[in-house]
């Protein structure tokens, strides 16, 4: 009974101009259920191409990072340049191409943030957990990310702790936390 009913609506949605760009939406969703969530969310927003950040912060949220298959699917169903989801994917450090780990630490580069010690602190950070920036602990309990400038110029050197940002972080402080977060403090 409800296969008929499903087979209804899907009948009526593929008949007009939006139901034509659903029935595309949701070729990927036969194998994943995420995607089903996802086309959803791009529904509600009636595939608008000025709702592509809500809808990439709503796939990272669904699927914990941004991977190429799903940024090919948005970039499908939005009928946009592939090119100018990734663009807009790498632009902001909040959005994650990679599975991220427990924890996330983001080290502002900003000019204010670089000029009052922030690469000192990076580089601290990379030795300290043997990864670089954009890459997670074998542990996966770290994730390192820069950001080119997360508006804080204030109280540089920022850093974000699992999105609390800190003022005036020194190398040792940042030490501290992912020792904290790792379990080694």
């Amino acid at each position: 009974m409800s296969q008929s009913g499903s087979a209804g609506s899907a009948g009526s949605k593929a008949s007009g101009s939006k139901g034509s760009k659903t029935a595309k939406a949701t070729d990927s969703s036969a194998v994943d259920k995420r995607f089903k969530a996802l086309d959803l969310v791009m529904k509600r927003q009636q595939y608008r191409q000025d709702a592509l950040i809500e809808v990439l912060h709503r796939a990272q949220e669904i699927f914990g990072y941004l991977e190429e298959k799903t940024l090919l699917h948005v970039a499908r169903s939005l009928q946009l340049p592939a090119s100018h989801v990734l663009g807009v994917a790498t632009f902001y450090h909040l959005f994650s191409l990679k599975p991220s780990g427990e924890h996330t630490c983001v080290v502002c580069l900003g000019t204010a943030c670089y000029v009052k010690g922030s690469g000192d602190v990076l580089n601290a950070l990379e030795k300290h957990t043997g990864i670089q920036s954009g890459a997670t602990t074998s542990d996966g309990k770290v994730s390192l990310v820069t950001a080119r400038c997360i508006g804080a110029c204030g109280i540089a050197p920022a850093v974000v702790f699992d999105g609390q940002v800190a003022a005036q972080v020194t190398t040792e402080q940042a030490i501290a936390r992912i020792d904290q977060w790792r379990g080694d403090a």
